[in-house]
């Protein structure tokens, strides 16, 4: 057994060797006797800037621990370290065969869970490897060539792939650890195992990438890229396999649905198999990007120290006079803005940052809330509609070459002018926000903007610039699944992750496919007995 102390602290300037002293002052044990110490959690409380604080989570063992915690049962940060596992993959045989769609987090994992159960598993993905991927979106970047199966939002890795790589999440789910050992196991750094806010960058993801490839076919996977699913090949309305472009239906026993939010054909393409769907809420607004210092200097008190990583924050405020909620989203210290389409006519932005964070610019999204009553009507792809509609307006005010309109955000609340600055690739164009997004979302964002520079100082500011759109802040439908996982209109239909509307963001949909798989392996054991 081992214990768990939360909440231990250091000082800025002090050593993280001092750990096992401090820990065995405050529980009146000598520091040799603690065995087998380790840091599993690691941050910065900077309540009281600029006096921060390290702040430490660490296990160790302990002469007669049963005695250690009954002379401290008044100490709610000790406790027994429990070691989360998944249930044992005991092999059930290849016979059950299983096409998992997308290599996004929530199919990779589902596909890597599926082979270790010994099934057989066909994974289809419509864009291309990282490799070409990378390339195909540098040179969207630099000269506008869009190419509609491999970009930003499609191909290995998903829509994550350009992205923060922030492995954070509000679920507090046992199978957390196990996903970042399986990502450190595959090259991301160690220390996303003990960070607070653990993030791999969009750099070192597509190595992890690579390697979860490899991984993967020495299971035995079937990949097959640039294969996009296009229909659904039933028997008495039980999913028998699907069907692909250009190509003969891919049997399976099970399909493990997992489209990314933005695979609009794929929703389509349900909907006209009458697959169960309906509405759900998600976000719009813009791209805020402020000076790193700055937010250095807001969070922290001090623009720099060589053991704080760059500033984060996170925003919210409830719009009394709509209801409606606003708040910063998937914010990217030291990171970048870049644009992230994936139709010919439309325009969405989003934000990346590399492993080191160590960009001049940092930028998050500022959303407004959106929910069915915006777009009322029977169709479930109507949020699909809406965001289409601001994305092909973001598109004509940028200029139609796929740079994104940006204004300044004292110009854009009235209280004057400064300079559009923007990392954003591959270019802005100043124009009026109100040209693309609907008054509730404007409205919204000026009346939320005041109060988060009450929040956090200098977020209101000359030196910051609005870049839009982002509308891609999570699906805005949901596939339909019962409690056993399954579609509720169409039986050995799995649907996972972000795109099915049951996760938001890498972590989320990495354990919603974990989870899939489940569902699936529980099915052949009932089906074995």
């Amino acid at each position: 057994m081992a214990l768990r102390l939360r909440e231990v602290s250091l000082g800025l300037e002090e050593e993280e060797s001092l750990l096992p002293a401090r820990v065995g002052g405050e529980l009146g044990v000598e520091p040799g006797s603690l065995g087998q110490f380790r840091v599993v959690r690691r941050g910065i409380d900077a309540r009281r800037k600029p006096r921060l604080r390290q702040v430490y989570t660490v296990e160790f063992t302990a002469p007669d621990e049963e005695a250690l915690l009954r002379r401290h049962k008044g100490n709610k940060r000790l406790e027994r370290a429990v070691s989360p596992e998944l249930p044992r993959a005991f092999p059930l045989g290849r016979d059950h065969r299983v096409l998992v769609v997308g290599m996004g987090p929530a199919g990779l994992f589902a596909a890597l869970r599926l082979a270790e159960y010994g099934l057989s598993v066909t994974l289809l993905e419509r864009g291309r490897p990282v490799e070409a991927r990378v390339r195909d979106v540098r040179r969207f970047w630099a000269d506008g060539i869009l190419d509609p199966a491999s970009n930003v939002q499609f191909g290995e890795g998903g829509a994550g792939t350009f992205s923060d790589g922030k492995l954070t999440t509000r679920l507090n789910h046992p199978w957390i650890r196990l996903v970042l050992q399986t990502l450190v196991g595959f090259g991301a750094p160690e220390e996303i195992l003990v960070q607070a806010k653990p993030h791999v960058g969009t750099d070192r993801l597509r190595l992890v990438l690579i390697n979860f490839r490899k991984a993967l076919l020495r299971k035995g996977v079937d990949l097959r890229f640039e294969n996009r699913l296009s229909g659904l090949a039933t028997d008495s309305g039980r999913v028998r396999g699907g069907l692909c472009d250009g190509g003969d239906a891919i049997p399976c026993d099970s399909l493990v649905l997992a489209p990314g939010h933005s695979a609009r054909d794929t929703y389509r393409m349900l909907q006209r198999s009458g697959v169960r769907l309906e509405p759900k809420p998600f976000a719009v607004g813009v791209r805020v990007e402020h000076p790193a210092a700055l937010i250095n200097r807001a969070q922290y008190g001090i623009p720099s120290h060589p053991r704080l990583p760059a500033a984060e924050y996170g925003l919210t405020f409830n719009d009394r006079e709509t209801g409606r909620g606003v708040y910063s989203f998937c914010m990217c210290p030291g990171g970048e803005g870049i644009t992230a389409a994936s139709e010919a006519d439309g325009l969405v932005v989003n934000g990346m940052s590399f492993r080191r964070r160590d960009g001049d610019y940092s930028n998050s999204a500022l959303v407004v809330s959106v929910g069915p009553e915006d777009f009322p009507g029977a169709d479930p792809l109507d949020g699909v509609h809406f965001q289409r509609r601001l994305e092909q307006a973001a598109f004509r005010a940028g200029g139609g070459d796929f740079r994104a309109p940006a204004q300044n955000m004292l110009s854009f609340l009235g209280q004057g002018e400064g300079p559009v600055v923007s990392t954003c690739r591959p270019g802005v164009r100043e124009a009026s926000l109100e040209e693309v997004l609907p008054s509730f979302v404007t409205d919204g964002l000026r009346r939320a903007l005041p109060v988060f520079g009450r929040r956090l100082r200098g977020f209101v500011t000359g030196e910051a610039t609005l870049v839009g759109v982002e509308t891609r802040t999570s699906a805005p439908l949901r596939i339909l699944r019962g409690e056993d996982g399954q579609s509720v209109s169409h039986p050995g239909l799995f649907p996972a992750g972000e795109g099915a509307g049951y996760a938001g963001g890498i972590m989320s949909a990495a354990l919603d496919g974990l989870r899939a798989a489940e569902y699936v392996a529980e099915q052949v054991r009932r089906q074995e007995s």
